[in-house]
């Protein structure tokens, strides 16, 4: 019976990896892909939503370039038109994953942000890259950065508006914290909209709006417009902060968790790809601009994404800090800490009324075990702690240790 079984086993390990041999994966690939107990990806073929933004990159280069293909699965890259119709895609079925804010998928874990549903996070698809963009009418005006907006709202007394992308997601996020960080209430002394990313420009060029924070190229674009300048880089609020990440449901990790382990190492290979050269970037930029994808200029992406800034009124500084997809496997592990802290800006906010069990939370949702499985197969790095620590832009310093006194510390709040 032992022999009987042992062959068995033996033909069926022989069987996948003359299959996987078939698309392309090396024998040392392989030998980490089944040593992590893999086994044929269950959905061959994945819808990726996406929204029109530099960092929904490497989720199309991996489709693009065939990383999908090495590991079993095809990518079939998914534009919408905002984060509302990526979370009700997502919860309804109609996308197996989605390029995502880190809040969306950890409200609608939570019920704050529409629909509840139990969600995942796979991996983080990029840190920094957001901007903070004020309109040519306040810079003129001398509102060039924070202490510039709250000198000019404190002399002329109005109605401010600031749009984000999505209540509880990262740019909202970054709004809240600057603005409070300049002693600006966002819940009292603005008014607060919702703005699809790729609509950004064009509302503030009708005057829909006095600020807004997107992700890239929506910051830049403004600049070659010439409607608004940059007031801040979301990675002067945080150097190294978790941006977007490969989201879905936990109802489908738990379905199809060898094609959620296939899906986040292809595009681990992505981001690997994009980081490795300035040849890469720019060719990921001329990818990207397309019609298909972002839809702009390719100038508009290939500037930031090398770190080259400029603000609008004449100031141009080269950004080490700039966006990153895998920076020699610093970007991609989705942190615990990471998730921790977006539930203490919700909490502080008033879209959480009660404090959460921040670390079982985040237990919940991000998927340690497949990211590293998938990072085995991809050869990336996997860092030894879960947690990690940083110091923001107003000298709090948020390590995940104490998240309850951490969302309550804040002197402005809701």
């Amino acid at each position: 019976m032992t022999n009987l079984l042992h062959n068995k086993l033996s033909r069926r390990t022989v069987l996948q990896s003359a299959a996987v041999g078939a698309i392309g994966i090396t024998p040392a690939l392989r030998a980490a892909v089944y040593a992590a107990g893999s086994d044929a990806p269950e959905k061959t073929e994945v819808k990726i939503g996406f929204i029109p933004l530099t960092d929904c990159a490497s989720v199309v280069m991996a489709s693009v370039l065939g990383f999908d293909k090495k590991y079993g699965v095809k990518i079939v890259p998914s534009k919408e038109a905002s984060w509302a119709g990526v979370r009700d895609k997502l919860v309804n079925g109609e996308l197996d994953f989605a390029h995502s804010l880190y809040g969306l998928i950890y409200g609608v874990h939570l019920g704050i942000s529409g629909p509840k549903k139990d969600m995942a996070v796979l991996m983080t698809l990029n840190l920094n890259g957001q901007a903070i963009t004020l309109s040519k009418k306040l810079a003129d005006k001398g509102a060039v950065d924070g202490p510039g907006l709250a000198k000019l709202m404190a002399a002329e007394k109005r109605e401010y508006t600031f749009a984000q992308t999505f209540p509880t997601g990262t740019h909202a996020m970054w709004l809240y914290y600057w603005l409070a960080a300049n002693g600006i209430n966002p819940m009292q002394d603005a008014k607060v909209i919702t703005v699809p990313p790729p609509q950004m420009v064009a509302n503030m060029r009708v005057g829909n709006m006095d600020g807004y924070c997107v992700g890239e190229p929506w910051g830049h674009r403004a600049i070659i417009d010439g409607i608004g300048v940059t007031a801040m880089t979301t990675q002067d609020i945080w150097k190294d902060h978790p941006e977007k990440v490969l989201g879905t449901t936990a109802e489908f990790v738990k379905k199809n968790p060898n094609t959620a382990r296939a899906v986040t190492a292809a595009i681990l290979e992505a981001s690997q790809w994009i980081d490795a050269n300035l040849s890469n970037k720019n060719k990921m930029a001329e990818t990207i601009a397309d019609k298909s994808y972002v839809n702009t200029s390719v100038d508009a992406i290939n500037q930031r994404i090398l770190g080259r800034y400029q603000n609008g009124m004449g100031k141009t500084w080269d950004d080490p800090n700039h966006m990153k997809f895998y920076n020699e496997g610093t970007v991609n592990f989705p942190y615990l800490s990471d998730g921790m802290w977006f539930l203490t800006q919700q909490k502080r906010w008033g879209l959480l009324k009660d404090h959460p069990d921040y670390l079982a939370v985040a237990k919940q949702i991000n998927q340690i075990d497949v990211y590293k499985q998938a990072a085995t197969a991809a050869k990336a790095p996997i860092p030894k702690d879960v947690m990690r620590s940083a110091k923001l832009m107003d000298g709090m310093v948020w390590d995940g240790k104490d998240p309850k006194k951490y969302a309550d510390g804040f002197k402005i709040k809701a």
